[in-house]
């Protein structure tokens, strides 16, 4: 049965948690794995996923990049940056809904392009009106490419223009192997590391807002009606985000956080795996991210029982990947 994550309080509880440390810093001060960090120990040498790549933070530590780090197709990871971009340029409060943004036939004739691609979207009417919060939960949690295309729009004037200021703040996050050519990752070219996605991930849950909309298990669109969020770790194991991505040249992708014990502590571990192999791509980011998790908390639990951290107010919540109604459309082969 489907529980909805109370996601205001989760987003709550991220503010009362302490707080990672900036990480503008350039890839060169990434903490190495034998060394411990300000505050949580180094990342066992078993934690790292056999394949892909991948990096963790834990608590107010500074970044832990495992090993094979190097720029690589990042699927839907890449819509961190365009939510984090479009929440920077209109602030939006928890609970609020923004300015509303009017879909046009140009946006239609897009989504109708990227549908017949078989990208992930949702489906979409001339007229209708989306507010700021509903677009960015259409992008965040189906993993709707058409909306990342409507709201670059929307905030840039152009996609382009866009794209270049997802490049700006990739630099001057640090972010020195990360180049993005799209605001949804469908494009191959956008490429980065798994330890360059971890820093605006950890820049993005800090956006109430943002923490607020990827803790949600399920959202309400005028015309797509209900959508499901493709990370179906939520109120597990304590995970409270973030987001999803798969393709055939990404690989699984995940960017996540969680709130675990760590030596009796609560602690926050926040990570990014890329390149993670397996029939089910989605699948394959969320088993190796809970797998990391549950090494570094140094408790492995049982296949789905529920771990006792879960975000204040969240209920632990078991389910398949939901399937799409007909109202809300993921197509297959896209990268949600």
């Amino acid at each position: 049965m489907l529980v909805v994550a109370a996601a205001i309080a989760a987003a709550l509880a991220y503010q009362l948690l302490p707080s990672s440390s900036p990480t503008a810093a350039s890839s060169s001060g990434l903490a190495p794995t034998e060394h411990h960090a300000a505050r949580g120990g180094a990342v066992p040498a078993m934690a790292w996923p056999a394949y892909g790549q991948a990096a963790v933070q834990i608590g107010q530590s500074r970044i832990q990049a495992g090993p094979n780090q190097h720029a690589a197709p990042i699927a839907s990871v890449a819509k961190v940056m365009t939510a984090y971009l479009v929440i920077r340029d209109h602030p939006l409060g928890v609970g609020e809904d923004g300015p509303t943004i009017t879909l046009t036939d140009r946006d239609v004739a897009d989504t109708d392009r990227r549908s017949r691609q078989r990208e992930s979207v949702v489906p979409i009417v001339a007229g209708e009106q989306l507010t700021e919060r509903q677009a960015l939960q259409a992008l965040l949690l189906p993993s709707a490419n058409n909306i990342a295309a409507v709201l670059a729009r929307w905030d840039a004037g152009t996609t382009a223009q866009f794209v270049a200021r997802m490049n700006a703040i990739a630099r001057s996050l640090g972010m020195t192997r990360t180049r993005y050519t799209d605001p949804s990752g469908y494009d191959d070219r956008t490429a980065s590391t798994a330890a360059d996605q971890l820093r605006v991930v950890d820049e993005a849950m800090r956006l109430p807002a943002f923490a607020n909309i990827v803790a949600s298990s399920s959202a309400t669109l005028p015309v797509a009606g209900s959508v499901h969020n493709t990370n179906t770790l939520l109120g597990r194991n304590g995970f409270v985000g973030v987001k999803t991505g798969s393709d055939k040249a990404a690989g699984g992708c995940f960017a996540f956080r969680a709130i675990r014990l760590v030596h009796g502590k609560r602690t926050t571990i926040t990570g990014v795996v890329l390149g993670q192999p397996g029939y089910d791509l989605i699948d394959a980011g969320l088993v190796a991210a809970e797998s990391m998790v549950d090494t570094i908390a140094g408790n492995r639990a049982a296949p789905g029982a529920p771990q006792p951290m879960h975000a204040p107010g969240a209920l632990p919540r078991m389910r398949a990947r939901p399937t799409t109604g007909a109202s809300a459309t993921t197509t297959e082969g896209g990268n949600p």
